[in-house]
């Protein structure tokens, strides 16, 4: 038996007898045998679209030192061994492995902590092995396995039909159709194209009602997903830091490359040796390059993720943490988030306003006899209340056009339909009230207004009718008509204590909040007027569907209550946000909120939601909580400022003393560096970089959001490279005009003092405040003054020789300091100016 041949030989699988399939896969009613089931997963491979593969030690070491500038190193130092340069190259490879060493061993450090969490996060699909149902992960599914899928469940693979409920499922990440598709058992022709499969269900797809149970045909590559995947070559959406990341990576290699190209034609122009020539404006696009940035983002990223987990935040994508960080419109709905998600039943009336337990009595056994998702409302329901489970015939689902689920029961005249759903569609569909009469428009004017009363009270309504029908094959939304109205059921869901105040410390953030609910209008605005929502600023799905796209981008800005609103609709408010330039949050559990998170910069979901919310969402809440949200946006905007603070540090020291380097090798006799000393000074300065990982940060960086912004960068850049070149220069001028220093000690003295200032400088561009008022992490503080200490120990170490030092007088160490610390301060004069249009924020804190 070849399983693997089943999906795709011409005698196709959903034109076949089921037990026909089952026979051919060696499965059964009972389903695999967990040895069996091991063997296949063995040899077929995990049920993933490109199965994900623990990043081996040797293999993190390799992408360490795949990097261009290590590889143009590399070559550097064979074309020095070539020509005889044999201390160059042996300094050269040295530092470079070294540098390549400590990235490694940060870099596998976040990659264990990573994979702890992702152990976490993973999706898991009901089973039926050894004949009895188990949860396990969506990769272990193979071919044969019996998976009985619920609503809310992602489908974990491709298969065949043995048993179906009222099943519908969303199929229009491969159809393209809005509505569900209803599935069936039975064959269909073979040559059915994917959308007519009504037997068969997908991997990808999701459930939105009823139940069902498959047999699994095809995994991971082998399903119409997976084929549809691999000839596109899916790509994630670039997010708003990858972006950020990617232009300027852009702008400083552009730099890089003209500085290279220039200095080696300089110096060959001026008669120094190639290789010589070669080296040096190689080391100087190293030293200009922030090369341990790839390793100190995974390193911040890990460590922020591990973060995030102890506050209740699962990061299922390590990326979306800076988009958390500068969200500025947070989209949410209100159930369990600004509520206490804890429904309960207040009461059940019939028409006229009167207490009804038949209403409730009819509205138990829709709940209890539905086979959709479990919701809220239902099991407000059925808590605590006997349920009639048997009589069932039939069963309509729910969807967001209809806003009602029917059951069909058996009885005397033959099958009664219980309906149940929102109140005004499905007043529209009754004709009659109990006893005969019909609903006329007095009657409806006078229900309406009831209902309005229970809304304005924050009273979430359901309308309940009845219709006999004769028994029929089948029963269809067309049967929804004529029907008897039978009363109301209404349940309250009260505030969130703590709502206000998350929506309060939220704002202060800079994050404005904003309601997305399919509730009544009325009830959405009771419940935003309680946490402190703007109620006057609403707007209904009917609304929606009357305004362009292009009203839409200002109107969705202004409105901070939406209501009555389907899924499609959601999505289309996150998009028109977008197009105005926010970054957009979106916080959903429901199938229905699946397309939005999507479409959202940045989607949160909670342990509890349904599967399909929680594959789209970036980060997993393990509390549905406003103020868990805002813990995750602080810590998503302390990983955003440090990584900010590694990059300025680069540029503002790095890119001085490159250009210092590049105009004194223009008119000195000698090279101002060697190419290791640039090496090795670039390489000591990183040390403390990794530090600025688990920096702390000041807390008026975090109040508002901050997004990437490229054209700051290369001003700040610009001015600070600038300052760091004119100390540079000044060095040379004593150096050169004072001391007379000759080559060897020119270069130790400069060494010492350009590595003094880029230290000294990461302690000044870390903070917005006076250096000394804002205190630096302990490993940054700590490993500066070691990196430090060992500056001023090289020249007088066993090492100099061979790295081209020399021993310093003590006047000239002097000389150095007095420089560096002229440095600081000017640094932090030209820092209060460059920041001046932030001067109230630093005032605010008592700079």
């Amino acid at each position: 038996m070849n399983i693997s041949t089943v999906a795709t030989e011409p005698n196709a699988y959903w034109s076949r007898p089921p037990e026909e399939v089952a026979r051919q896969l060696g499965s059964g009613p009972g389903g695999l045998e967990p040895g069996e089931a091991a063997r296949r997963l063995a040899d077929i491979g995990p049920n993933a679209l490109a199965p994900e593969r623990a990043l081996s030690s040797l293999r993190l070491l390799y992408e360490q030192v795949k990097s261009p500038l290590i590889l143009i190193l590399v070559f550097a130092a064979v074309v020095s061994i070539a020509v005889g340069e044999y201390t160059d190259s042996a300094v050269v490879l040295a530092i470079m492995m070294t540098s390549t060493g400590v990235g490694f061993w940060r870099e596998r450090g976040a990659r264990d902590a990573i994979a702890r969490l992702r152990e976490r996060l993973t999706i898991e699909t009901e089973v039926i092995r050894a004949g009895a149902q188990r949860r396990i992960a969506a990769a272990a599914i193979v071919p044969g396995d019996l998976v009985v899928l619920s609503a809310g469940a992602l489908v974990p693979a491709d298969g065949l039909l043995l048993e179906a409920t009222d099943l519908h499922i969303n199929e229009s990440l491969l159809t393209g159709e809005t509505f569900p598709a209803e599935k069936r058992v039975g064959p269909v022709d073979a040559g059915a194209p994917l959308a007519a499969r009504a037997n068969s269900v997908f991997m990808g797809t999701n459930v939105r009602a009823g139940t069902g149970r498959a047999l699994i045909v095809s995994t991971g590559k082998s399903t119409a997903f997976g084929e549809i995947a691999g000839r596109l070559r899916l790509r994630p959406p670039e997010t708003e830091f990858d972006r950020g990341v990617r232009q300027f990576g852009f702008f400083l290699t552009s730099a890089m490359t003209v500085l290279v190209i220039a200095v080696f034609a300089v110096n060959m122009v001026l008669g120094r040796p190639v290789v010589e020539a070669l080296l040096f404006s190689i080391a100087l696009a190293v030293g200009l390059s922030p090369e341990m940035l790839p390793a100190i983002l995974n390193v911040v990223l890990a460590q922020s993720a591990a973060a995030l987990s102890t506050k209740g935040v699962l990061v299922k994508r390590l990326a979306a943490i800076e988009n958390l960080g500068s969200m500025d419109i947070l989209c949410t709905d209100k159930t369990g988030t600004l509520t206490e998600g804890v429904v309960s039943v207040a009461g059940a009336f019939d028409w006229t306003g009167g207490p009804s337990a038949d209403v409730l009595a009819l509205a138990i056994r829709n709940a209890g006899l539905q086979s959709g998702l479990v919701n809220p409302i239902d099991e407000a329901l059925l808590r605590d209340r006997p349920v009639v489970t048997d009589g069932k015939l039939a069963e309509i689902p729910y969807d967001f056009v209809r806003k009602r689920l029917s059951v069909v029961v058996g009885c005397d005249e033959g099958a009664r339909l219980i309906t149940k759903g929102a109140v005004e569609p499905l007043v529209a569909a009754c004709a009659r009230l109990p006893g005969g009469r019909l609903l006329d428009e007095d009657a409806r004017t006078a229900i309406a207004e009831r209902f309005r009363s229970w809304s304005e009270d924050g009273l979430r309504v359901l309308a309940v009718a009845t219709r006999t029908l004769p028994e029929q094959p089948r029963y269809t939304r067309d049967d929804e008509c004529d029907l008897i109205l039978e009363g109301f059921v209404v349940f309250t869901d009260p505030p969130k204590a703590t709502a206000a105040r998350a929506l309060v410390d939220l704002a202060a953030l800079g994050v404005g909040v904003k309601m997305i609910t399919g509730d009544h209008h009325l009830v959405a605005r009771h419940i935003a007027r309680a946490v402190g929502l703007d109620g006057a600023t609403m707007l209904t799905g009917a609304q929606l569907d009357e305004i362009h796209d292009e009203a839409l981008w200002s109107t969705a800005e202004r409105t901070a209550i939406f209501a009555e609103v389907d899924p499609n609709q959601k999505e289309r408010l996150i998009l028109a946000l977008k197009k105005t330039g926010h970054v957009v949050g979106f916080m959903g559990d429901g199938i229905n909120d699946a397309p939005a998170m999507h479409a959202a910069d940045t989607s949160i979901s909670v342990e509890s939601a349904v599967d399909v919310a929680r594959e789209a969402a970036d980060f997993v809440l393990l509390e549905q909580d406003l103020d868990v949200v805002r813990r995750g946006i602080t810590l998503g905007r302390n990983t955003f400022a440090n990584t900010l603070k590694y990059i300025q540090t680069t540029l503002s020291a790095n890119l001085g003393n490159m250009i210092s380097m590049a105009a004194a090798s223009l008119f000195l006799p000698f090279l101002p560096l060697l190419a290791g000393q640039i090496l090795l000074n670039n390489f000591l300065s990183d040390i403390p970089a990794f530090g600025l990982a688990g920096d702390s940060v000041d807390p008026e960086m975090v109040t508002r959001p901050r997004r990437w912004n490229v054209r700051e960068l290369r001003r700040f850049m610009i001015v600070f490279g600038l300052l760091s070149s004119v100390f540079d220069f000044a060095t040379f001028g004593v150096l050169l005009l004072v001391y007379r220093a000759a080559a060897v000690e020119f270069r130790t003295a400069w060494f010492v003092e350009s590595l003094l200032t880029e230290l000294a400088v990461a302690l000044v561009v870390r903070t917005r405040r006076l250096f000394y008022q804002s205190r630096p992490g302990r490993f940054l503080l700590w490993s500066t003054v070691a990196t430090g200490a060992v500056a001023f120990a090289l020249p007088y170490s066993p090492l100099a020789p061979s790295l081209g030092f020399t021993p310093l007088p003590a006047v000239l160490v002097v000389v150095i300091v007095v420089i560096t610390v002229g440095y600081v301060a000017a640094a932090e004069s030209l820092k209060r100016a460059f920041y001046r249009k932030d001067e109230p924020v630093t005032r605010r804190v008592g700079a």
